[in-house]
């Protein structure tokens, strides 16, 4: 009997966010029903020490509130805790210690966390946060922490998780290989790449390296069955997606019949794609790497360099 294909396991980015408001736990729910094996999120934190989970630094786009997270209180008449989605059905913001609750649930015991560590928090600060509900929780040393996969985009925060979070597998999360390869290779046992990034002929020489190297290659945001069917040729460990149960019902089909399947998905996006273009990418990538600086500061700065090596 043949041995079982192994596909890329499902990861809902911000939950199942195509059909529930982002990052809510009404959201990681539904993901979790579907299916997938991990959920993804973003964190950042109040003024007065409450480690929420947002992508924006800002409430305004997906709220009906206003204001930087990080001037904001969580509780208190005006704290956050009252704030409210824009999209159906209204959700409240989650704490990441709800988040934890949720996956400390013995029916999602399974489901691994992907926590996108956004560049505007001072690392050592949300670090010790995290790690003080983290370790809350009984056996969290063998029930919680090895499920828990710290992505970081700048290296300044790499000595930070190395100190605070040590228990935390840790992953980049960006559009460069070059970056990948310069800050992180040796300190991430994961990279979750922008799929377009992968497309090239130099994104398939880092496909090639992660595999030799035994390191996960996760892919972010896939939400075409087309770019999907993509990913599982590159033999990727995850795919990161908006629509979880598109996902999951096309894996279903490829383990019942996968050249059947395989065969209906063509490659000519691929070359079609203005995106996937190699000036494009590169012109996306310095533009990423540029706001990112602008944030938290120079790559090769002395600070920088020295809380990788910690």
């Amino acid at each position: 009997m043949a041995t079982p294909r192994a596909l890329p396991d499902c990861w809902g980015h911000r939950g199942a966010s195509s059909r529930f408001p982002e990052n809510t736990l009404a959201s990681f729910e539904a993901a979790i029903r579907d299916g997938a094996e991990g959920i993804e999120s973003d964190v950042h934190v109040s003024s007065d020490d409450v480690v929420i989970m947002f992508h924006d630094p800002a409430l305004g786009r997906t709220t009906d509130s206003k204001g930087e997270i990080k001037e904001r209180k969580w509780y208190g008449e005006n704290g956050m805790q009252h704030v409210r989605t824009i999209k159906e059905p209204k959700q409240t913001i989650p704490t990441f210690a709800e988040t934890v609750a949720l996956l400390m649930k013995p029916e999602n015991m399974q489901v691994k966390f992907n926590v996108d560590v956004k560049v505007q928090n001072d690392p050592d600060r949300l670090f010790a946060l995290m790690h003080d509900v983290i370790s809350a929780h009984p056996n969290w040393e063998t029930a919680l922490a090895p499920r828990i996969l710290l992505g970081m985009w700048h290296p300044r925060f790499l000595g930070f998780a190395k100190s605070r979070l040590p228990y935390c597998r840790r992953s980049y999360i960006g559009n460069s290989t070059y970056i990948a390869r310069k800050y992180f290779w040796n300190d991430c046992d994961a990279f979750s790449m922008w799929f377009g990034s992968l497309t090239t002929a130099d994104g398939q020489k880092f496909r090639e390296e992660c595999k030799i190297a035994g390191k996960n290659l996760m892919v972010w945001t896939v939400n075409e069955p087309e770019q999907m069917m993509e990913a599982v040729r590159w033999g990727v460990s995850a795919i990161i997606t908006d629509v979880t149960k598109t996902w999951l019902d096309l894996r279903s089909a490829l383990q019942g019949d996968y050249e059947k399947v395989g065969s209906q998905y063509g490659r000519i996006f691929l070359w079609t794609t203005f995106r996937f273009y190699t000036p494009f990418l590169f012109a996306s990538s310095r533009r990423a790497q540029t706001y990112l600086e602008n944030i938290a500061g120079p790559f090769d700065t002395p600070r920088a360099v020295a809380a990788a090596k910690a």
